[in-house]
């Protein structure tokens, strides 16, 4: 398997075969909210899962999808992967061993089932499922919520291309996806899972520097989030690279150039990779139990 990056904006016409979500939370839901765009068909509609009733009341009257609440049918995770083509697991990885132990006998052979819980490994997945399903692990962000997601894929032992390249295009509904081997998927959970809290915590750093400057709290957002904004969109839409790009702002003796040197003197790379380090240290401990 090749470590490649693919993106989808602007998306093409996807179509998808049925599929059952089983957990409603900020990270199911935006994975759905990529599978209701007009661009995509799924065929045999979209079944959703969660605890609460009230939170499945949500989903009325949202074409292609039945929504299912445990706590007034306790069949109702089983109901919904009756049938699915794909699988998606996204409860809290605690409660993942025993969710799989109750929709083992009601998947379809040949049906694909994706991990979207963290830490939770794919020879988890295969221990609890019979042979007859494939697994696939899976580590988007949180950008998913507006379309802008990364989602790192790893294939299991069971898996094919063919089904590699299905949950792919799955993915690609809310932004761009990374194969990577399941080894890889730990490391890129400290860069691209973590990383829009780093970006968040620049954000907040310069905003309080700008206030401390004088300008109001929402000039320092203006200002902040508008250069942080810009700055990404100029680096999606040039030929250029971070490193040209910086350069081209930083003038000779002048005052970006005093700035950087400072930040330089912090050693910025060292810093990130002893704070990515971390995260990877701890994402082994979760894994272990």
């Amino acid at each position: 398997m090749n470590d490649t990056a693919t993106t989808a904006q602007p998306h093409p016409p996807t179509s998808l075969p049925s599929i059952a979500l089983l957990g409603a939370g900020s990270m199911g839901r935006a994975i759905l909210a990529g599978l209701l765009a007009p661009a995509v068909q799924v065929q045999g509609g979209i079944r959703v899962t969660n605890r609460s009733a009230a939170k499945a009341e949500e989903f009325e009257g949202t074409s292609g999808v039945t929504a299912f609440a445990t706590e007034d049918d306790p069949e109702a995770n089983r109901r919904a992967v009756s049938g699915a083509a794909i699988v998606l697991v996204a409860v809290k990885p605690a409660m993942v061993p025993a969710l799989l132990d109750e929709i083992a006998g009601a998947l379809e052979p040949g049906a694909v089932v994706v991990s979207v819980a963290a830490g939770v490994t794919v020879a988890t997945f295969e221990a609890h499922l019979p042979e007859t399903v494939s697994v696939l692990r899976s580590m988007p962000n949180t950008p998913a919520l507006v379309g802008r997601a990364v989602t790192g894929l790893s294939a299991g032992t069971r898996s094919s291309e063919a089904d590699l390249a299905l949950v792919r295009s799955l993915f690609e509904t809310v932004g761009t996806v990374v194969e990577v081997p399941e080894s890889q998927l730990d490391a890129l959970s400290t860069i691209s899972g973590s990383g829009p809290a780093y970006v968040y915590l620049l954000i907040e750093a310069m905003t309080a520097a700008a206030v401390e400057k004088g300008f109001t709290a929402e000039q320092a957002a203006a200002l902040v989030n508008g250069t942080f904004s810009g700055a990404t969109e100029l680096l999606v839409a040039s030929d250029r690279t971070p490193t040209e790009l910086r350069i081209q702002v930083t003038s000779p003796k002048g005052t970006t150039e005093r700035a950087l040197a400072v930040l330089q003197d912090a050693d910025l790379p060292a810093l990130f990779t002893r704070a990515t380090d971390a995260a990877l240290a701890r994402a082994r401990e979760l894994a272990a139990g």
